[in-house]
């Protein structure tokens, strides 16, 4: 069998220690072409991963007939890449957050229709099995209608937002660039659009919903240019209420271990989902309890979970995908609002149709 054709826009940091080691560590797989700025970076990456083509030009990974492209650019040209990606005729696995604007998101879902490719985000905790237990749980059983879900997170931040140095396992040599994080041009914010849409695509993807106004405060300490820490309230679609919370964790605390908690309290039972302390716990109003047997580390993340997905997904298995475009449109649709909010301070109403 020939091997899968694939390519990386926006080969920096991330990419270079999650997205393209998966894909060199497969046999069914050739890296064909990659993109970035800077001639020696791109010169390492196409000597370290086996690259044929290396360039500062998009377009020179769109147009190598693929069978599979990666989108990590900075947010604000996720749009336009992903867009030119999906047309191309490739699968698509693009960066979260989806995009900086939530009618850019739901333009990708409409394009991915169209061309009858897969769209998929790099929601990283969705690809874990513990996480999949708990989704193939609830639809099995369910909760009923929702009327409240928590979603907390902590991940250290601190350095990377306030651009005094990197997160924990960034790549050596391809050293992120600040702007990528900290302009909000490119990024859309500070520690919502970095981490939030990771709580909020791992909530929605177990307990789908749609954010119909939100309230949000958000603090920048340490001169930070986007925000550190984010506390939002949020009314759904069905008028449940919910809460998210984000902080920038000190380097070092709990080991870098990655805090993630949702929690959903239906009207026929409820749930907790807590990465961090390996814990998935189901409660059912006919008395049913469920307390999920997880091995130790159940809850640390498989950074090559969703590149080796896009892989799987190009071969015919579509199962592959939890985290399809429609659940990245979502995210950014709360964030977006989340963002409205704080700027304006008060509610921000979703403006969009048939909520």
């Amino acid at each position: 069998m020939s091997k899968i054709r694939a390519g990386v826009i926006g080969a920096g940091s991330w990419a270079a220690v999650a997205h393209l080691p998966a894909l060199r560590d497969r046999d069914d797989v050739e890296i064909v072409a990659v993109c970035r700025k800077g001639d020696q970076l791109l010169a390492s990456l196409k000597q370290e991963f086996s690259v044929g083509i290396a360039s500062e030009d998009y377009m020179d990974v769109v147009n190598q007939e693929l069978d599979v492209i990666i989108v990590a650019s900075p947010p604000n040209l996720h749009h336009e890449h992903a867009a030119a990606a999906l047309r191309s005729g490739a699968h698509v696995l693009c960066e979260k957050p989806m995009t900086i604007s939530a009618a850019q998101s739901w333009d990708l879902v409409k394009i991915a229709k169209e061309v009858k490719r897969e769209l998929l985000v790099g929601f990283s905790w969705n690809y874990m099995p513990m996480v999949q237990q708990a989704y193939e749980q609830l639809q099995r059983k369910g909760i009923g209608e929702l009327e409240q879900m928590s979603m907390q997170m902590a991940t250290q931040t601190r350095e990377l937002l306030a651009n005094l140095g990197p997160y924990p396992g960034a790549s050596t040599e391809q050293v992120p660039e600040q702007d990528t994080w900290t302009n909000p041009k490119n990024s859309g914010g500070g520690y919502g659009q970095a981490q939030l849409s990771h709580a909020l695509g791992l909530a929605f993807r177990l307990q789908p919903q749609r954010v119909a106004e939100a309230f949000a405060f958000m603090s920048s300490p340490r001169n930070a240019p986007v925000e550190l820490h984010d506390a939002i309230s949020y009314k759904f679609s069905n008028g449940a209420i919910g809460t998210l919370s984000g902080g920038s964790s000190h380097m070092g605390a709990w080991q870098n271990k990655d805090e993630l908690q949702v929690r959903a309290i239906g009207d026929q039972g409820q749930f907790l989902i807590d990465l961090h302390r390996e814990c998935a716990y189901f409660w059912y109003v006919d008395g049913t309890e469920i307390n999920m047997k997880l091995p130790p580390n159940a809850g640390a993340v498989d950074n090559f979970a969703a590149a080796n997905a896009l892989v799987d997904v190009a071969l015919g298995n579509l199962q592959a995908n939890r985290a399809p475009g429609e659940l990245g449109a979502l995210t950014v649709e709360a964030l977006e609002l989340a963002y409205q909010s704080a700027s304006l301070g008060k509610i921000a109403v979703s403006q969009v149709k048939n909520l």
